[in-house]
């Protein structure tokens, strides 16, 4: 479930595992490898006496009809098709499937520069030879080793590498993660990393599908699960963590440890630019433009490329405190410690992206289409969610006086739709005509805040100050806002300074708006507008199949409603934690809310199935159920 409390223990529990584990590694690294594979081994040990259990069953079938003449009893037909269709759904899990990575592979004529210096840093790094290079959207860079038969004939080595990240890095520092991809491969870290990928994949296959198939041993394997995922993934952590550093270290042997430290200073940052202001910024656009605009990757990296310099304090501090204990990537202080390199930034240098020479302008366009593609059903949703907004927008706007409600009603809609303009002068006048809304001086501080004026602070107090309910979205902006690397100084400390002092009074309102089994529920009250705008919200995540929802009742009428999200997930247990954080906050509900899934609530999942009754989300539907 995703409230503050549970994923804060969930969260202390794992890191003091996986700190003991790393100690034990350091006393006695092999023994601790061979427990990884014996419990790898474990997993697919199940499967397998699973599967042999179940072949049981026809067998013994077979031997008493055929070898002692049995007759052949019409109810011995249910007990075949059971066991048939359980050793079919075990069969499919253990046969996982590795398609080539997503993008636009690079032919071996296209980009000789590009070959050249990729197949220099193999032959440095003694990595295996590639099966191809593919140039991807993300900024990113990845080793992906793909199996033959299981691993049993081979595997295939592809190198991915997001056009955004050779835009983003010069030639030195893009050479330095190459070479850290390469450390993967050379270490055959791809081979280890990718069984121990699919030991957990399987896993989940095997429960879903035998869940879904309503096989009784679904609950013991469900309930196995449940305790071995959490355990396995725990040891299999500290060894990926361990690769990452052994990468780190070759890639500084082959480049250089200044360039490698100069590239993940620059990744940080562009890392925390990307998600804190560029991409929401695309995404704003969906609510006005029926279509994703042709060029998505141009506008992107110009936005990674231009404003200030990084600034290496700061981005050591938002890497500290924006930590997910779950990622294998060790912190960016911690990488710069292993590597005993400064936190210094190097002289920009020719980007790495002049390596794909004239190939350049027509790989864009490719990756372009792509992502159009991809993004296609959920622009179309978000935009088709916003048409009331667009509609109310249209006639507050042509209107020549407003009341003081309509006034902020008519700002917050300019701040949504009008994407292109400044919202502080409208924001402003919202405040002016309707002192009293705590809305409109929350908008307009947190506005102020990004804007770079520390000053915004003071409207903030004043939401504060008119709705003690504010506390909680303020909070929540304050610490998104601190992730922001672009931040000067000052304003950090003034956004610092507030967030510590609310944060009592935060902790007690998610206190409040945790959910236990035997809380009170009841309908939501959603109305059409409100239900668009989630279903927009969670077509995004390709791995919800189903949500129900309902609200939870609260002690005082004026109170702001706490809604309650079911999600049917159809993703791993172990990324379920990360999965849900990243559901939480792309919602916008009027009021707090819980988020969960079966496999962490089961009553209370329940309750809320036969309360809420039809879900208000199917996958496919494109629409409000």
């Amino acid at each position: 479930m995703h409230d503050r409390r549970a994923a804060e223990a969930a969260t202390a529990r794992h890191r003091a595992r996986v700190q003991h584990l790393e100690r034990v590694a350091a006393v006695s690294p092999r023994a601790y490898l061979a427990r990884v594979v014996l419990l790898a081994l474990a997993g697919y040990g199940v499967l397998v006496a699973l599967l042999l259990l179940l072949a049981a069953a026809p067998l013994a079938v077979a031997w008493r009809v055929l070898v002692q003449g049995a007759r052949f009893e019409p109810q011995l037909t249910i007990a075949l098709l059971i066991a048939g269709a359980g050793a079919a759904v075990l069969v499919r899990a253990l046969w996982v499937r590795f398609d080539v990575p997503t993008g636009r592979p690079l032919a071996p004529h296209e980009a000789p520069d590009l070959w050249a210096e990729v197949e220099r840093l193999r032959a440095a790094t003694a990595a295996p030879p590639l099966a191809g290079i593919v140039i991807d959207t993300q900024l990113n860079a990845a080793a992906a080793s793909l199996p033959r038969l299981l691993g049993l004939a081979g595997h295939r080595h592809y190198l991915v590498l997001g056009l955004p990240l050779l835009h983003v890095l010069d030639r030195d520092e893009a050479a330095a993660v190459i070479a850290h991809e390469f450390g993967h491969f050379g270490e055959q870290h791809g081979r280890l990393a990718g069984w121990l990928y699919r030991v957990r994949f399987t896993w989940y296959r095997a429960v879903e599908g035998l869940t879904r198939s309503g096989v009784l041993l679904s609950m013991p394997i469900a309930r196995f699960y449940a305790w071995y995922a959490p355990l396995f993934d725990a040891w299999s952590f500290v060894l990926a963590r361990a690769h990452e550093f052994r990468a780190d270290a070759i890639a500084a042997r082959i480049v250089g440890r200044d360039a490698m430290a100069s590239a993940l200073l620059r990744l940080e940052h562009a890392g925390g630019r990307l998600q804190s202001t560029l991409w929401p910024r695309v995404l704003a656009r969906a609510r006005v433009q029926a279509h994703p605009p042709v060029q998505l990757l141009a506008p992107l990296i110009d936005g990674l490329r231009a404003g200030p310099a990084p600034d290496p304090a700061r981005l050591l501090v938002i890497a500290e405190r924006d930590v997910d204990p779950h990622d294998t990537h060790p912190v960016l202080a911690r990488r710069l410690e292993a590597l005993d390199a400064p936190a210094v930034l190097r002289a920009r240098g020719e980007p790495a992206a002049t390596w794909l020479g004239d190939a350049l302008a027509g790989i864009e366009r490719e990756l372009d289409q792509q992502w159009r593609t991809q993004l296609g059903p959920q622009w179309q949703a978000r935009h088709a969610a916003a048409a009331p907004d667009r509609e109310r927008f249209r006639t507050l706007d042509a209107s020549l006086q407003h009341s003081p409600e309509d006034a902020v009603e008519h700002a917050r809609l300019f701040e949504t739709l009008e994407i292109d303009r400044d919202p502080l002068p409208v924001l402003a006048r919202a405040h002016a005509a309707h002192p009293d809304s705590a809305m409109a001086a929350f908008r307009l501080g947190l506005r102020r805040l990004q804007a770079g004026d520390g000053d915004g602070i003071v409207p903030l107090r004043h939401a504060l100050a008119r709705d003690a309910g504010a506390v909680g979205p303020v909070a929540d902006a304050l610490a998104t806002l601190l992730r922001d690397p672009d931040l000067d100084g000052d304003t950090v400390r003034r956004i610092t300074a507030l967030r510590d002092e609310i944060a009592p009074r935060a902790d007690d309102l998610r206190d409040r708006d945790a959910v236990f089994d035997g809380d009170a529920l009841q309908p939501h009250d959603l109305d059409t507008a409100a239900l668009a705008r989630l279903v927009t919200a969670l077509t995004g995540h390709a791995r919800i199949q189903q949500a129900w929802l309902v609200r939870k009742q609260v002690a005082m009428i004026e109170q702001p409603a706490h809604y309650v999200l079911l999600l049917d997930w159809r993703g791993s247990v172990a990324s379920e934690a990360a999965a849900l954080r990243a559901v939480s906050d792309g919602l916008e509900l009027p009021g707090s809310h819980t988020v969960f899934t079966g496999s962490s609530a089961a009553a209370l999942a329940r309750r809320v199935r036969q309360l809420g009754g039809a879900p208000v989300y199917r996958k496919g539907a494109g629409r409000a159920v």
